[in-house]
């Protein structure tokens, strides 16, 4: 990534009508912290170098450094099923990763702020990726942000 924080607008539409919308709890805001938990499982432990969660729709999506060309997408029944990853082996932390595995938690308890920080605009999406550093934010004015994990993380505490 060329610049440390990339900002792209969405939608005017979707933007226009922000305040006449709020956020709906679902499964996976109910279930956040169990959500984030596996995911930072899945990237410390199992092999995962990117992850996108998708808060609003109820998915995850995952990249395994053994095979990174095909994705996993996983809906909130099976990624909340207790058995559903005994099936990814152990795997070393990736040694490309310019993070380290401490910091996956931190952004993901990020994710889940953003998620509840305000009932209009809020997080409808967030990826990591570890080997590229960078956060990815989706929200619900339709903007788009991407950013090093460092300044993320900094950002974060700012707010907290």
């Amino acid at each position: 990534m060329s610049n440390d924080w990339l900002q792209i607008r969405g939608d005017p539409s979707i933007r226009a009508f922000l305040f006449n919308q709020q956020r709906t709890s679902n499964e996976f805001d109910q279930h956040m912290d169990e959500v984030i938990g596996k995911v930072a499982g899945l990237m410390t432990d199992h092999g995962v170098f990117h992850t996108k969660v998708h808060f609003s729709s109820g998915q995850v999506s995952l990249w395994l450094v053994e095979d990174p060309m095909r994705y996993r997408v996983y809906v909130k029944e099976e990624f909340l099923r207790h058995d559903a990853f005994h099936s990814y082996p152990l795997s070393p932390y990736p040694s490309e990763a310019v993070i380290s595995p401490q910091s996956i938690m931190p952004v993901l308890d990020g994710f889940k702020q953003l998620r509840w920080k305000d009932p209009q605009v809020y997080l409808r999406s967030g990826s990591l990726n570890v080997v590229n550093g960078v956060v990815g934010l989706n929200f619900s004015c339709d903007g788009t942000h991407y950013m090093k994990c460092d300044e993320f993380l900094v950002r974060m505490h700012e707010i907290a």
